[in-house]
């Protein structure tokens, strides 16, 4: 039953990247046109993205705007112009759990039919953005927040990400 309901899930978001090039995400529209994904932004809310953890990337292999949580130095970083960015210092990786799965496929891609660019979750647009998880006072609401994880701090009105320790804000 539960394969059915993934399944099912699945094929909602396929088609729907088919036919509008948007999605959201626990709630039934995207807010506005030039909304690529969105996320269920409602009062109290305490869960963000939880970006992959990985050991780091060779530099010229990727897109700019990849974002990780690297656990060779448990920093939140930014890939720019064949450089990591951190956007974090260094935090604390011990409840991250490995996947030691084998990947297979390119991974997901919304806004566009196809992309050059690899990863588990890639958009593309011309035209459109990613709204992020809204949370007010991340560090005070977000009880056991991952490594990794980010939103948008609707208090201080900056880029939140968690390394694992402590938040850490970006204007």
């Amino acid at each position: 039953m539960k394969n059915i309901k993934n399944i099912s899930i699945a094929a909602a978001l396929v088609i729907s990247n088919t036919f509008f090039a948007q999605v959201a995400i626990g709630k039934q529209s995207v807010d506005g046109n030039s909304t690529v994904l969105d996320f269920d932004n409602v009062a109290g809310n305490t869960k963000g993205i939880i970006l992959p953890a990985t050991s780091g990337f060779p530099a010229g292999s990727l897109e700019n705007g990849t974002f990780i949580f690297d656990v060779t130095d448990n920093k939140v970083k930014m890939y720019e112009n064949d450089v990591w960015k951190s956007l974090s210092d260094a935090g604390n990786s011990s409840v991250v759990i490995n996947n030691n799965s084998a990947e297979t496929g390119k991974g997901v891609i919304m806004g566009e039919a196809a992309s050059s660019a690899d990863g588990v979750l890639v958009l593309e647009s011309q035209n459109k953005a990613m709204i992020l998880p809204q949370i007010a006072a991340p560090h005070l609401n977000v009880k056991n927040p991952y490594p990794g994880m980010m939103c948008y701090d609707t208090v201080s009105k900056t880029l939140a990400v968690f390394d694992g320790s402590v938040w850490n804000y970006w204007k």
